[in-house]
């Protein structure tokens, strides 16, 4: 049986992160040319810092060298999610309702493939979006992305 490395490491580090009084956001596992990076996305109300990235780094890696999950090699990462985050979670959507988010659709709607508007939030399996007024529903599965979309 394959074991999911991403399900492992979010249940060994969100307890990590929340102890610490971060918010795990997200955790990849991903090869890059010859390496496999292992990126770990933590938050915090009013961001994240080089100091937050090593102290959650450290404390991860203790118990990661003690349960030793990944079989390879690979490079620890841990980092803010950025401004743009992806939203992912239904907590994500409850937290940025309201918020200007960017949205692509894996096929086209009407001719586009990228959406953006208010978030109204993830509505029965659906992301809903106000767009100058106009409520628009997707369907989660056709969506590729949804994130944040900050103007300067």
């Amino acid at each position: 049986m394959k074991i999911n490395i991403q399900q492992v490491i979010t249940e060994l580090a969100a307890p990590i992160a929340e102890n610490l009084n971060y918010e795990l956001v997200d955790v990849e596992f991903v090869k890059e040319g010859a390496n496999w990076y292992l990126r770990i996305y933590i938050d915090k109300p009013g961001g994240i810092g080089i100091d937050d990235c090593q102290i959650v780094s450290e404390k991860i890696s203790d118990i990661l060298d003690k349960k030793d999950p990944i079989e390879q090699s690979y490079y620890l990462e841990v980092s803010s999610p950025g401004l743009e985050r992806p939203l992912k979670t239904e907590r994500d959507f409850i937290k940025y309702k309201g918020e200007l988010v960017e949205l692509k659709v894996f096929q086209p709607v009407d001719g586009k493939k990228i959406f953006e508007g208010e978030l109204v939030g993830l509505i029965d399996n659906k992301i809903v979006i106000n767009q100058e007024g106009n409520t628009i529903e997707f369907e989660k599965n056709k969506v590729a992305i949804v994130k944040r979309a900050v103007k300067f």
